[in-house]
């Protein structure tokens, strides 16, 4: 394998990894609101269905990331959790 091949493959280790590192971050969040939600929260710093609560439904939309379906999973996730 060249050198070129073999830094291209790091960095795709590396990206792959830090996006497992996310996952992780998620808590108890439920994957089923998919990474860009998952990530909008992580960087909002809600990492758990508690941060979560205290949150209205109308700020957790506003995040960037955020769709109705997201809204509506987290939302049953939230029922359940309580």
């Amino acid at each position: 394998m060249t050198d070129d091949r073999q830094l291209r493959k790091a960095a795709s280790s590396t990206e792959n990894g830090a996006r497992g590192q996310r996952a992780d971050v998620a808590g108890d969040l439920p994957r089923s609101i998919g990474r860009p939600a998952t990530r909008a929260l992580a960087e909002a710093g809600i990492t758990s269905l508690d941060e979560l609560a205290r949150l209205s439904e109308a700020e957790l939309a506003s995040l960037h990331g955020i769709g109705p379906k997201a809204v509506a999973i987290l939302r049953d996730a939230l029922a359940a959790h309580r």
